[in-house]
Order: structure tokens, then sequence, then C-alpha cells
């Protein structure tokens, strides 16, 4: 008896986990349309019934709070992948500017006033952690090797670079602009601010396009 026991419970655990991962999916995925939708819409989206979802979330917070973890864990894991060591500080730019984009075009709700609204006090610092760490040592690293601007401070480089992958992004989910344009001006924007533009003869610092002229 026990032995047939223990198969129909784990297979109520695997089917509850699968209902709860696709109400997740499902809030992430709409809230990132509409900042305001239901946890009816959310329910319909994830193919459950209401009851279902708050069975797994016992509120609107709860389930905010759940993908709010679930998005700080998915960037982390994103950028820790990173070979941010191995090429130069420049080339290394490139590859956390192409990581970045891709997070925020697959999650565009991490730009969505929802999650803002539903962490914590001072819990801001605490998302950003991983990818305000991983940058401030890879510019520290650039400006050490004379790859990139030192006229600034550090810190205002990274509060910079991260405003400006809001700012695309906002541009994205509000139609202003495709994701390859969107990207393409968030990359193309944060190498001008961070790379160490060459000396002109007159002593003053090139500035180039992005199509290059100078």
């Amino acid at each position: 008896m026990a032995e047939s026991v223990a198969p129909r419970s784990r297979k109520r655990r695997l089917d509850a986990e699968r209902s709860r991962a696709a109400v997740l999916d499902a809030a992430i995925a709409v809230l990132g349309r509409q900042a305001e939708a239901s946890i009816e819409d959310i329910a319909v989206a994830a193919g459950v019934v209401r009851q279902t979802v708050y069975a797994h979330f016992p509120s609107r917070k709860a389930l905010l709070g759940a993908m709010i973890d679930y998005l700080t864990a998915e960037v982390a894991s994103t950028l820790d992948a990173l070979d941010l060591k191995t090429p130069p500080a420049d080339e290394a730019l490139r590859r956390w500017l192409s990581a970045s984009w891709s997070i925020i075009e697959r999650y565009p709700v991490l730009l969505s006033p929802v999650i803002a609204d539903a962490a914590p006090p001072g819990d801001e610092y605490d998302r950003h952690r991983p990818v305000t760490a991983q940058l401030m040592e890879l510019v520290r690293r650039g400006r050490r090797t004379g790859v990139f601007e030192a006229r600034h401070p550090e810190a205002w480089i990274v509060t910079a670079v991260i405003a400006l992958g809001h700012a695309a992004g906002q541009q994205l989910t509000a139609g202003q602009m495709s994701p390859n344009e969107a990207g393409a001006a968030y990359r193309d924007s944060v190498l001008r601010l961070v790379l160490r533009q060459p000396a002109a003869e007159d002593g003053s610092s090139t500035k180039t396009t992005s199509s290059g002229a100078q």
C-alpha cells in the first residue's frame, strides 16, 4: 500500500511544481505587457483557475515577491556565466552589454513599475547588486589598463550605464523603437560613455559617430 501511495505523492508534488512554474511564467509575461494586470489575467495566461494561483501564492504581494526573487536569480545566473576576465576590457564590456540587453528583451517586466512598487524598501540595491558589482569590477579593470575613460567617478559610470539600459528598455516597451534599434542605441551610448577616446593632435579627445566617422 505504501509503495502505491509514494508514486502518487511524487506525482502530485511534480504537478504542483509545474503548476506553480506556469503561474510564475505567466505573471512575468503578462505583467511585462500590462503592469495593472489582474490575478484573473495571470490565471488565464497560465491555463489555470484563479483559485490555483492563490493556492501557490496567497496574495498578489506574495506572487510579485516570488517573481522578483526568480528574476534576480536569472539575472545573476546569466551574468555570472560570462567570461569577463579573459578578454580585453573593451571586448568584455561588449559581451556584458549583449548579455544585459538579452535579459531586458527576455524579461521586459524588469522595467515595469510593478517591480519597484512590489519590492520592499531598500531592496532595489540588492536587486541591482549582481549587475553593479560585476560592472564595477569591469570598469575598474578598464580604467587601470587605460581602455576606459577615467574622468568621472566609477560609481557615476555604473549608474549611468544602468540608467541607459532602462531608457532603452522603456523606448522598447513604449513601441518607440524596435528591439534592434533600442539594443543598438544602448550599446552605442554606453561605449561612447565608457571607452577612452583617442587623443587628437590638438590634445582634445576625438569623438566618433555611430558609423565610425570622425
